[in-house]
């Protein structure tokens, strides 16, 4: 009985900070060239889960610039040399202002930085031979950008969509006809099908969400 072939990317969710963010250690199978995915603290934990995987990494991503998803970036990239891809130009006042947001947690690990490159709505963005399209999804924060793996059907999406919920828009920049906007008339045409990794919580669909989510499934838009 023939065996399936592992699949492109291989993954590893790293829960960091006191928030309990998603962080996620992303490689390509074939070359074990990876990227951490929205680094928000724990750079002792994620360089250990680096280590145990054997991955080379060789960029961070950013979905966007709360102190959660972006706060260890600065330090993540010093330590390995490696470049930070995203969020988009417009979180670039979350950026600047991260310790001062950290100070408040007790985050003081915190770093304001520049990405190496801004990301944009139809960029994509390299993980060993394998590639991740970007998609600009603003209403949790303007400047917000999604991750997709078409082949895979799986989707980084931070904090614009949740198991049953959707991201705030109370903070500053927030945008909830924004938000839903990026929801429907992005998302949800990539297909039912597509797994969704959030910035919390469990893993999700498209469809089990159109289905049940009380915010934006179907019943609840009609």
């Amino acid at each position: 009985m023939s065996q399936s072939p592992p699949p492109a990317l291989q993954i590893m969710i790293v829960p960091v900070t006191p928030f309990e963010q998603n962080c996620s250690l992303v490689w390509c199978t074939k070359t074990k060239r990876g990227a951490v995915i929205d680094p928000g603290g724990d750079v002792d934990r994620l360089a250990d889960a680096i280590a145990s995987e054997g991955v080379s990494l060789e960029k961070i991503l950013v979905t966007h610039g709360h102190l959660d998803h972006a706060g260890a970036s600065a330090d993540l990239a010093q330590r390995f040399s490696v470049p930070i891809e995203g969020p988009g130009r417009d979180d670039s006042f979350w950026i600047d202002r991260i310790a001062e947001e950290g100070r408040k947690y007790g985050m003081l690990h915190c770093k304001p930085f520049v990405p190496d490159r801004w990301l944009e709505g139809g960029d994509r963005v390299s993980i060993g031979e394998q590639e991740l399209e970007v998609y600009h999804c603003p209403g949790h924060t303007p400047g917000h950008v999604v991750f997709f793996h078409p082949a895979l059907k799986l989707a980084f999406v931070g904090d614009v969509l949740f198991q049953g919920s959707i991201g705030r828009t109370d903070f500053p920049r927030g945008n909830h006809a924004e938000l839903i906007q990026s929801i429907t008339g992005t998302l949800w045409p990539l297909g039912d099908d597509v797994t969704f990794l959030p910035g919390h919580g469990p893993a999700s669909t498209f469809g089990q969400e159109r289905r049940h989510n009380p915010y934006v499934g179907d019943a609840a838009l009609r």
